[in-house]
Order: structure tokens, then sequence, then C-alpha cells
């Protein structure tokens, strides 16, 4: 065992860091003397010193250090260590570059969607909903789970259906797991069954807006009609609707920056 002094000398390590860094819990003597508190130090705290001298001189931070040789072995020589540094950096690096890569996608489909909103032929409008017949299917789960829903009114309505697919959202807020959601479509006649509600859906005055674009930008048409019906005082009524006037078929998915949604918020003066 070596004394501090001696440790001192053969690491290049100042009396006052070795202390500094026992306290941080990275470089911990192999004994403490417990009459004394004297530190004596082993060889395997010598390779230890040698892999935080390297890291130093790299201008990690204590912070750094401590976090990477906690996930080393106890002997652990140099040449070990460092070698498994280099497995962790390149798989860090890999990961990184996956997120600059997804950054890059967020980047272009925001800036595509900015430049979609600023050229939105679509305004706004105020205007009656009438009442009409619709079969629905009301569940609580994901937005994307609506497509099960309306493959199942398809199949059971079929020759009946007149409109285009809608989603009624009945929550005030977005839920992540269990949203209150009906999925819809306009029927010319029909009965209730198998899960599938053949009702009234009544109508009244609606604020509406048509997006235009993929479905994962309709948080921007949301945000206008939701700034619109604040700043005219009116009171929004549950549930809210969203007709989906084009959107990927069932063969063809076409190219979403053409799809068509418009969000209609009933609305009361």
């Amino acid at each position: 065992m070596f004394s501090i002094g001696e440790f001192s000398r053969i690491t290049g390590l100042s009396i006052k860091a070795l202390r500094l860094y026992h306290e941080k819990g990275i470089l911990v003597p192999g004994r403490v003397d417990d009459a004394t508190g004297y530190r004596y130090y082993n060889h395997e705290n010598a390779e230890t010193a040698r892999i935080i001298n390297h890291l130093r001189g790299m201008d990690f931070s204590l912070s750094d250090i401590g976090e990477m040789l906690a996930g080393s072995s106890c002997g652990d020589d140099v040449v070990e260590f460092f070698e498994k540094q280099i497995n962790v950096i390149n798989a860090r690096i890999e990961r990184q570059n996956s997120i600059a890569n997804i950054l890059q996608m967020i980047i272009k489909n925001e800036k595509e969607c900015k430049m979609s909103m600023q050229n939105e032929p679509f305004e706004i409008e105020e205007k009656e909903l009438d009442t009409m017949l619709v079969a629905g299917v009301r569940f609580k789960g994901r937005y994307d789970e609506c497509g099960n829903a309306f493959a199942k009114i398809g199949k059971t309505m079929g020759m009946n259906i007149c409109g285009k697919a809608m989603c009624l959202y009945y929550d005030g807020d977005y839920k992540e797991e269990d949203a209150d959601i009906e999925a819809c479509m306009p029927v010319r006649k029909g009965k209730s069954a198998d899960g599938i509600n053949v009702r009234e859906l009544s109508g009244g005055l609606c604020a509406s807006l048509i997006h235009k674009g993929p479905y994962s930008t309709l948080s921007r048409s949301y945000e206008k009609i939701t700034s619109y019906i604040k700043e005219k005082g009116c009171t929004t009524l549950l549930p809210c609707r969203e007709v989906y006037i084009k959107g990927p078929g069932m063969i063809f998915r076409g190219k979403a920056e053409n799809y068509l949604t418009e969000i209609q918020i009933l609305i009361k003066k």
C-alpha cells in the first residue's frame, strides 16, 4: 500500500486533488485507517488515477469522470477502460446521429407546414350544421384507432353510407390512451346493431376550418380556430368534429400533404 504522499508522487495528482476525488467517490483509497484517518492506496487505485489523468487532460468534468468510472469494473487497466469507453461513445454517436436525422425531418416538416399555412386558401367560417343520421362506434382509446371503427361501419352499412367519415371528440383536452371518440359516417337509413349506434347527430352553429396536410400538423389549424373562437367571445360545445374530406384510401394512401380535414367546433354566442 502507498501513503497519500507516495501515491501523489506516483500518479502526479496533488494531495488536495486526491482528497477531493475521495470525497466525490471518484478515487476511493484501498484502505483508510480508522484511528488516524490516513489514506492508503493500492495498484488498482493507481490504474484508476491514470484513467482520471487521461480524462482530465481531455477536459472531462469530475461529474463526467465519475459517471464513466461507475460503469467500469474494479481492476480495469487503462487499456480495458478506454476500449469499453470507445464502445460507449460509438453507441452514443449512433444515437446522436439518429436524433439528428429525426430533427432534420422535423425541421423539413415544420418548414413545409409553415409554408403551407402561409399559402393556405382556406379561412375560418361560421355556418349552420344540419341534423343528420349517422352510424357511429364510440370507444375509448388512441386517436389512431379510428380506422378499425370506420372499417366496421363501412362493412355493415355499405350502400347506405351517404357522406364523409368523421370523428367526434368528447374530451375538452388531449388524451394519450383513453380519449373518448366516436367514429361516424352519415347514412340514409339503418338500425343499431353489433356495437354500431345509428342515431341523429344534432346540428348547430359551428366555426369551421379546412386543414390541408397530414394529420400530424392539425395542431396549427386547431390553434387558429381556437384563437378565433376566443376572440369572438364564444363558448365551445362538445363534441368537436373532424370531417375527413380527403384522406388515405383503402388501397392507395396518397400524399399526406394533400389530405383535407374539416375541423368543426360547435359554438354558442
